[in-house]
Formats: structure tokens, C-alpha cells, sequence
């Protein structure tokens, strides 16, 4: 499931999850504060995605949508998406979304993903390009992990560009040209 060697995939399983258990368990220390070391079937607990994903797969719990995918997030991202800070409701907005779409049955998922990110990424470029070093700041604050590595990539392409544009020849000579060919005879 998880890249092994990306911090990023670890990170994005870390969120948490309201689960409930289908079967009870025992042996298990979810709550610190219970006296029993088991969860009795139908209880609800919040447990990070890595953990709740085995336990689904294994049929033990059934996972709940997480409230970063509420109704409310869905409309405020379809009235106008630029301005909502997905950063504060899960930094991992997308890849997240990606991972629990299938285990929560939500069918809309993928395409609420889908145009939240259409919506964003035109003015996450735009920025990019253009904006100030004052606003910039205040945009990141907004901006998921997938949006700011995009955001940062399109920086680094401008500046690349600018240097490209700026310095330097335009054509360079190929140092193979200069050689010549030695005879075969």
C-alpha cells in the first residue's frame, strides 16, 4: 500500500480515521484511560489510516468518511475553491483522498478530487508566476502538500526560464561539431 521509502505516503497515512468495529477484539490498547484491554464490536475509535486500512481489510472495522471530506468542505470547494485552506483540514488533501475513496464507498470522491484540484490549480500557477514574496506567504498557508510542491515547481520553472531568457547565447555550438572524423584507412 505505502511507498516504503516515501515521507510523504507515511505521513499522508498518519491521519486519523473514525472507525467502528464490526468484530470485538481483545488484547488491544486503543484507550489509555479503559481498565479492559479490548474493544467490543459496534465501538467507535479514531485510529491513524495505516492501522484502520489493515483492520478494513481484514473485514474488523468499518471506516466513516473523515470530516475533511464532509459536505461542508464540498461546498465551500465547489463555491469557490481558491479560498478555502485545505491546509488546516488535512495536508494531504488529495493523496489521502485518493487512498480512502474506495474503502468509505463514496462513488463522488474521485470527481470531487477531481475538480477541487481543477479549481485550485489554475490559480496555484498562476500565483507561482506571478505573485509577490507578501502574498505568496499567505498563500502557502492555504495550500496543500501536493500544491506546494506544485507551486514551488512552477517557481523554479520561471526562474529557469528567466535565466534561459536573460543570460547566456542563445544557440551553443555542439562540441562534437569541432571534431573531425579520424580516417579509417
Amino acid at each position: 500500500m505505502a511507498n516504503y521509502y516515501d515521507i510523504d505516503d507515511i505521513l499522508a497515512e498518519e491521519e486519523l480515521v473514525s472507525v467502528v468495529f464490526q468484530k470485538g477484539a481483545n488484547g488491544v490498547g486503543i484507550d489509555p484511560s479503559a481498565e479492559a484491554y479490548s474493544v467490543e464490536p459496534g465501538s467507535k475509535v479514531k485510529l491513524p489510516f495505516w492501522l484502520a486500512y489493515e483492520l478494513h481489510a481484514r473485514q474488523v472495522v468499518t471506516m466513516k468518511l473523515p470530516a475533511c471530506f464532509n459536505q461542508q468542505t464540498r461546498l465551500e470547494l465547489g463555491a469557490d475553491g481558491k479560498a478555502v485552506d485545505l491546509r488546516s483540514r488535512c495536508l494531504y488533501f488529495y493523496e489521502f483522498g485518493c487512498k480512502i475513496a474506495p474503502l468509505v464507498g463514496d462513488r463522488d470522491m474521485g470527481s470531487f478530487l477531481l475538480s477541487a484540484f481543477r479549481n485550485r490549480y489554475q490559480e496555484v500557477l498562476a500565483k507561482a508566476h506571478s505573485a509577490a514574496y507578501t502574498a505568496a506567504s499567505k498563500l502557502l498557508t492555504l495550500l496543500t502538500k501536493e500544491e506546494i510542491n506544485l507551486y514551488e515547481a512552477a517557481q523554479s520553472s520561471m526562474a529557469a526560464f528567466k535565466k534561459w531568457r536573460m543570460g547566456g547565447p542563445r544557440l551553443q555550438r555542439a562540441s562534437v561539431l569541432g571534431r573531425k572524423r579520424k580516417s579509417t584507412d
